[in-house]
């Protein structure tokens, strides 16, 4: 279990949180949630050590394995499967004690470490990395290339999967979807489920944080929010809070009523019905989420094209790629006004080279693609943040692309996408990914475009930006083709999928959750196969078979002896500690069971109505209840802590 008890934490001058008391049981994966700079890296930091709090306490038990993913990785020429194998830091122990037992030719050394190796699952090890490398996208090949000749992306995606490796406790994964693509995602997802360890997980994928979380911490105005379910659930929690404010009431409406006008507008018309019934569905979805972000900073909406030509693109048999490799080949589309298309495939087969050569950046091996005359593409992709000039602002930037715009228009202009008062004329060098994202955007809803190429457009912004640019989106009145990981949006703003895989483009006719299923049904088979190599390694045992006969007989009755007498003694400690055991799972159901009775009290004291002079003694009543309920549950954490120090104490001494 991990606990905060009246904790705050600093950084610089800056108070992050203050007074926090949370606490998080094994089985539990907890999203952290929070606007950028709320302090949801720092909280992770605070739990590694790398921070310490001004005050109060972070108590994690003694023992607890606690994994993180590095930020760096060094251009070391191991392959990429040994990378992660050492991840396993049991297991390169194990083998260095083996190596040093060999080394002396000691046979108790020996039968020990062999031992050991067994415990830590030597024999699978090979087979463990492999699956967890196949499941974030490497190939087979690619398993065997050296780290040094990935690409930064990629040795991100092996850091992930050199922590997946290790043996945990505690996992802290801090944005693990930044550099995975939608295939990868959706593998991670599957992994994440099956964890039964302590997970806090930062992440700004809300479908990532409905599919993987269990509980949610949310942080803002210095306080961290404790909520018991997924994001949606979050979010209809925290609309119950924010309920009685009449100006949140207000922005709901206003923003349902501008999607409703889109829907009014078009569903009469037949060459519209599609899009009309995408609006209707995301409108139904918008009525429990607006609420939730009304306190939002972002809020913009693309202009009417000036001109909106029906055909917008065509082309048929082109051929794409770079120099002398193809990627894509036989590639057939027609693209049309109001056409909201969202691309599907893993990395490297072939969505932004399409992107590329539709936005006329990249020009097709063979063929041609024929546009309107009064086509206007608005793209947006990752490496126009690195063209903005470091030396511009906000401001200056917008008013040299747009002259004759006034200087009050721009800063009201820039202040919907979080550019506000001195924002606006900050340098834009020092500012963040997620910043220079939005500026990027800017520029392109101001460019009045009726063709959208959009290139991941979500990495680096946080939810709020998200939940604006899929509500923007949605009032967009030219075509979209949109490259994303981020679900929610692509379930959201889009009306067909096509899939880029084997070289080619084709319409994919199921949903985001089919996908997802036969993406995950298309990958078992990797798994039987790796399945195969851990049994047929197991049989093998190779590591003793490389002994003399006659010694590794020896060795084998040893070690079987051995095993019986360890066995009895573990039997024996167990039941000495049973008493210990079964008490702190009592412990442990009966903290939940009023950390849930606590929630659903908080819950009922956010209501206005509550606080008034009619209804003053239920709140009394409620707020002793709360005052009983806040000191049982720390006194029965801190039994659960003494009794399990007391249980791990007993296990290292009989280790």
């Amino acid at each position: 279990m991990i606990k905060l008890s009246n904790a705050s934490l600093r950084r610089g001058t800056r108070l992050l949180f203050e007074q926090v008391n949370l606490s998080v049981h094994a089985g539990q994966r907890l999203g952290l949630t929070g606007a950028n700079g709320a302090g949801k890296s720092s909280l992770i930091a605070l739990l590694t050590g790398e921070l310490h709090a001004d005050s109060g306490d972070v108590l994690l038990p003694k023992n607890m394995l606690v994994a993180t993913v590095e930020q760096e990785v060094g251009g070391v020429s191991i392959s990429a499967l040994e990378f992660v194998i050492a991840g396993d830091e049991a297991l390169i122990k194990a083998r260095k004690e083996l190596a040093k037992a060999e080394e002396k030719n000691d046979g108790n050394a020996l039968a020990a470490a062999y031992e050991t190796l067994e415990h830590s699952d030597a024999y699978t090890a090979d087979a463990r990395a492999a699956q967890l490398l196949a499941g974030l996208g490497f190939s087979d090949q690619e398993q065997s290339q050296a780290v040094n000749q990935f690409s930064g992306g990629w040795r991100m995606r092996l850091n992930l999967a050199r922590t997946l490796m290790r043996r945990s406790d505690i996992l802290l994964l801090d944005e693990p979807t930044n550099h995975l693509d939608l295939d990868a995602i959706i593998w991670l997802e599957s992994w994440l489920q099956r964890y039964t360890g302590v997970l806090l997980l930062v992440s700004h994928d809300r479908d990532f944080l409905d599919r993987v979380c269990t509980h949610i911490a949310h942080i803002e105005q210095q306080k961290i929010g404790f909520y018991i379910g997924n994001y949606s659930a979050f979010e209809k929690q925290r609309v119950a809070k924010l309920a009685g404010q009449q100006a949140a009431y207000k922005k709901q409406q206003e923003t349902i009523a501008h999607m409703q006008k889109f829907v009014d507008r078009f569903k009469a018309k037949a060459t519209k019905a599609k899009q009309a019934q995408s609006r209707l569905k995301a409108l139904s979805r918008l009525e429990t989420i607006a609420p939730a972000h009304i306190d939002s900073p972002f809020s913009f909406s693309f202009f009417a094209p000036d001109k909106n030509p029906q055909l917008l693109l065509t082309n048929q048999n082109i051929t794409l790629g770079y120099g002398d490799t193809i990627v894509l080949s036989d590639v057939n589309l027609r693209l049309e006004s109001g056409d909201r298309i969202g691309l599907l495939g893993a990395n490297g087969t072939g969505k932004s080279t399409l992107i590329k050569s539709l936005a006329n950046t990249l020009a097709p091996i063979s063929g041609h693609i024929e546009s309107a005359k009064e086509l206007n593409i608005g793209y947006f992709a990752q490496h126009q943040l690195e063209q903005l000039r470091g030396d511009d602002t906000p401001l200056s930037h917008l008013s040299r692309l747009y002259p004759d715009s006034s200087e009050g228009e721009l800063r009201k202009y820039l202040g919907g996408f979080g550019f506000s008062g001195d924002m606006a004329v900050s340098v834009i060098a020092p500012m963040s990914g997620g910043e220079k994202a939005r500026l990027v955007l800017a520029t392109v809803v101001r460019q009045k475009p009726n063709l959208l190429l959009l290139d991941e457009p979500t990495n680096h912004l946080d939810l709020e930006m998200r939940h604006a640019l899929g509500i923007a989106l949605q009032g967009f009145e030219g075509a979209m083709l949109l490259v994303s990981h981020d679900r929610h949006l692509l379930e959201s703003v889009t009306d067909e999928l096509w899939l880029v895989r084997d070289g080619g483009v084709q319409a994919y006719d199921g949903d985001l959750d089919e996908y997802a299923q036969w993406l995950l049904k298309s990958r078992s088979s990797i798994v039987e196969e790796q399945k195969d190599i851990e049994d047929s390694s197991s049989n093998k045992s190779s590591m003793i078979n490389t002994t003399p006969d006659s010694f590794a007989t020896e060795l084998t009755e040893n070690s079987a002896e051995a095993k019986k007498q360890r066995k009895r003694i573990e039997a024996d400690q167990r039941k000495k500690l049973q008493p210990l055991t079964l008490r702190s799972r009592q412990l442990e159901k009966h903290i939940e069971r009023l950390e849930k009775s606590s929630h659903l009290l908080d819950t009922k004291l956010t209501k206005p109505e509550l606080y008034e002079e009619a209804n003053k003694a239920q709140l009394k009543q409620l707020m002793q209840q709360q005052g009983q309920e806040k000191s049982e549950l720390e006194s029965l954490e801190s039994e659960w802590m003494e009794i399990n120090e007391q249980l791990e104490n007993a296990q290292t001494e009989q280790r």
